[in-house]
């Protein structure tokens, strides 16, 4: 595969966490979890993959800031580049021994996110975009779904646990979407939902309540594979609010439309 010296970079990284988790995934049942909230765990293979992920990251590029979801935030000497990351992706899963969950690692270039890379260790496939470049799952092209009717699409989305606030919108959500379309997937993994809207295996997504390393690499993958990215709430700022569409041109707006409306 051909990229920058920045996304060789995070490949690596990507690659080199992955095998520790998958590692680690094998002997799941051993690992030592400890509680970071209700319906929310954080396991020790988790805070060794942010630190493996980290040490290659800030290795290659000492400089840049730092967003991650075990560490918290580390401002660098360049203030205008940032790497985010979510080292593990669809823990609860990882710890139940469900086989999706995915590495997130975003680089952000003066506000704005300039490459992604999204990585599924049990399943070898690595996702990955540059702006302006495209996007690519492995070594094959990546490009949004071509449906252009809502009942013959299949959405994904998250639905909060542990009694999280954003439970009642979205249970509204799926009342008003799925009479209008062809099914709803909740597979519990924000960025591997984004890396499918990329590869047409999700013809959209949407959901509420995540956080910057949740979206960051998923949304340029999706942009540069033909899809379009919006807020829940126009006017919002995806990685701020954590709430996001994601779908193909064809059905963004009327997606957009469902989700939109009024309590």
């Amino acid at each position: 595969m051909q990229g920058s010296a920045n996304l060789n970079v995070m490949i690596k990284a990507a690659r080199k966490a992955g095998r520790s988790l998958v590692k680690d995934f094998r002997e799941v049942e051993n690992l030592q979890v400890s509680s970071k909230g209700a319906g929310d765990f954080v396991s020790r293979a988790d805070i060794a993959a942010e630190k493996i992920i980290r040490d290659e990251l800030m290795g290659a590029r000492p400089t840049y800031g730092w967003l991650g979801e075990e560490s918290g935030e580390a401002p660098g000497d360049d203030p205008t580049r940032r790497w985010i990351v979510d080292p593990l992706d669809g823990t609860t899963n990882f710890l139940h021994g469900l086989p999706h969950w995915a590495i997130s690692i975003a680089l952000e270039h003066k506000g704005e996110v300039v490459a992604g890379v999204v990585f599924d260790p049990a399943k070898d496939e690595m996702f990955w975009a540059e702006k302006g470049t495209g996007a690519w799952m492995n070594d094959t092209r990546l490009r949004v779904s071509g449906r252009n009717k809502m009942i013959e699409c299949i959405f994904a989305t998250g639905v909060p646990f542990g009694g999280r606030g954003t439970l009642p919108a979205t249970l509204q959500d799926l009342a008003r979407l799925m009479p209008t379309c062809a099914g709803v997937r909740r597979w519990g993994a924000a960025a591997l939902d984004l890396a499918y809207v990329a590869a047409g295996r999700y013809d959209g997504y949407w959901e509420r309540g995540l956080n910057a390393w949740d979206l960051a690499a998923g949304l340029i993958i999706v942009r540069e594979a033909g899809g379009l990215t919006g807020p829940v709430r126009v006017g919002a700022d995806i990685l701020e609010k954590g709430a996001v569409i994601a779908a193909n041109s064809q059905v963004f707006d009327a997606l957009a439309k469902v989700l939109r409306q009024p309590a």
